[in-house]
């Protein structure tokens, strides 16, 4: 179970919740459309993720790099390419 050990914080959105593990990785789960579903950047958030944030339907990972990596509902602030 990927959440069995190693989780240092969590913060959700309205449906879903994003879990930060010591290995520097994010877990996601709950509505896919809130966050829940980070299959489209999950290769950037499999480690160096210092901290996360969530709204409504959306998050935002900082990584040790000083990169922002977002997902979630675009209106929320899943999507920070503009």
């Amino acid at each position: 179970d990927c959440l069995a050990a190693g989780v240092t914080s969590i913060t959700g959105s309205m449906m879903a919740f994003a879990a930060l593990k010591d290995t520097g990785e994010v877990v996601t789960w709950g509505d896919a459309g809130s966050g829940g579903d980070c299959s489209a950047v999950a290769d950037r958030l499999a480690t160096g993720v210092n901290s996360i944030a969530g709204t409504q339907g959306a998050f935002a990972a900082l990584k040790d790099t000083g990169q922002l990596v977002t997902w979630g509902r675009a209106a929320c602030g899943g999507d920070c390419s503009a």
